[in-house]
């Protein structure tokens, strides 16, 4: 299976797993054990492919991509 992302969309991706992955909170919502086989993957996949993550300008670059996917979003997921 291949799921293709933009930079962007994959930047902000890898960004929000790394961040809410090892949060208690967010464990407590995987109620199915196996499902962390796939998080793992998409992860990792995601880490190795992003050069981005070590480059020195990173915050700048995952705050340009937020904003331009929100951009795209419209009013779609505003509160």
């Amino acid at each position: 299976m291949n799921i293709e992302l933009t930079d962007d969309q994959a930047l902000v991706l890898s960004d929000w797993m790394n961040r809410v992955m090892h949060r208690q909170d967010f464990a407590a919502l995987v109620d199915d054990r196996a499902v962390w086989s796939a998080l793992f993957k998409i992860s990792g996949s995601l880490e190795t492919q992003l050069s981005s993550i070590f480059d020195s300008s990173y915050s700048e670059q995952l705050d340009a991509a937020r904003q331009r996917l929100i951009g795209e979003l419209g009013e779609f997921g505003e509160r």
